[in-house]
């Protein structure tokens, strides 16, 4: 339509959302639908997050709060960035928003003027380009195959970086692949960024506490000291917390950066929730114990589906080491047909085919930057993983 504007142009719906939205519809009308798509924790709520919000409303509390978070969850925050990752940040410079989303976009729109370059790494969530665009920026895509692990070499972002950098996003462990960076793997790329002062960079640490044997996660800020001063460190409640729909994102970095990105937040959304802040409160102040036990729940689910699907036709599925996801190749299915008469093209048609004969929704690999891939995100229950598995085996052994 002629009044839209130019910027709608340059961008597109996320993959991911209309995926489980397709999902939901089919569902709706009467299929039998399994939803690979959502990257959201099947588990509840833990109740003492829950009943900090019910004391909250009781209180009354439920009024305007500062613009970008109550000073007693951004003390609650400086403390886990102490206790858990051992920077030291003041509430001055800590920013809570209304979602992980929202901080990387305030983030980006606050600093990214006309060609400005963002280099993000391939795989990648489906938003990280988008926002960029939405910013003014340019996306600069450099992909991480699995002949890498999925991640990111010191040579590769080397040779990305130019004087128009502004921006490096660095997401470990990774949505979409789970793949993560060892201490000595993130320190290579830090010595890069190290010879670059002009680049900033942006850590997505949404998946923290959703790590696998053993590994050790660390951040940027915290394996090269020496970049403190321009990482801007992001996380979240939503998911290890599994409160994807109380909407808390929060990060922290330089004063200068998170007054700029207050400015932005107080002339669109203004103040997050204030019942979600109190309960974002309660999940970094309170008990902890539950991260183990759902890291144990979804460690066993990576290892069904890890196994079962390596067990299918044409495909090859890495063991990633942490968030939820998994993100098989199928270059062995490529060229072929389906059962249902459906050309095997790429990874769209795959996931399309996959949908409509077997009732399985997956996000197809184009949509993250890397094909012929798809994501599968194993935050569900054991059962419907290995009836998921099930019919997808049964897909790919009948393609010919």
């Amino acid at each position: 339509m002629a009044f839209l504007s130019d910027t709608l142009a340059r961008v597109k719906p996320s993959q991911t959302i209309a995926v489980t939205n397709k999902a939901r519809e089919l569902a709706a009308a009467g299929r039998d639908v399994i939803g690979l798509g959502a990257g959201e924790p099947d588990f509840d709520t833990p109740d003492n997050i829950k009943q900090a919000a019910k004391r909250a409303i009781d209180a009354g509390r439920t009024k305007y709060t500062a613009v970008d978070g109550i000073p007693e969850l951004k003390r609650a925050i400086c403390e886990k960035f102490e206790r858990e990752n051992g920077l030291k940040y003041t509430p001055s410079q800590v920013t809570v928003g209304t979602g992980g989303k929202q901080i990387l976009y305030n983030a980006l729109v606050a600093t990214l003027n006309p060609g400005d370059e963002v280099i993000i790494p391939a795989p990648y969530w489906v938003s990280y380009p988008d926002m960029v665009l939405l910013a003014g920026g340019t996306p600069v895509s450099v992909a991480a195959g699995m002949e890498t692990g999925f991640k990111l070499t010191p040579a590769q972002l080397e040779a990305a970086i130019t004087p128009k950098t502004k921006w490096f996003i660095f997401n470990s462990p990774s949505n979409p692949t789970g793949a993560a960076y060892t201490r000595d793997e993130l320190k290579a790329l830090c010595a890069v960024l190290m010879r670059h002062p002009h680049v900033w960079i942006m850590s997505d640490d949404m998946y923290e506490h959703l790590v696998f044997d053993d590994f050790d996660f660390t951040t940027p800020a915290q394996v090269e000291p020496g970049l403190h001063d321009r990482t801007l460190t992001c996380n979240g409640v939503s998911k290890a917390y599994c409160m994807t729909g109380w909407r808390i994102g929060y990060a922290a970095g330089p004063v200068e950066l998170i007054k700029a990105m207050g400015t932005i937040q107080s002339q669109s959304t203004s103040n997050p929730c204030s019942i979600a802040q109190y309960a974002a409160l309660e999940a970094l102040s309170g008990p902890q114990d539950f991260l183990a036990t759902n890291r144990e729940a979804f460690q066993r689910r990576r290892d069904l589906v890890v196994s079962m699907l390596n067990e299918a036709k044409g495909v090859t599925c890495p063991n990633p080491e942490g968030a939820f996801y998994v993100y098989p190749d199928i270059s062995g299915c490529i060229g072929k047909t389906s059962a249902g008469g459906a050309k095997i093209t790429d990874d769209e048609a795959f996931a399309s085919a996959l949908l409509e004969e077997t009732g399985v929704a997956v996000v197809f690999g184009a949509a993250f930057g890397l094909s012929p891939n798809f994501r599968v995100s194993y935050a569900t229950s054991d059962e419907v993983l290995r009836e998921a598995c099930a019919r997808i085996q049964a897909f790919c052994a009948g393609l010919s």
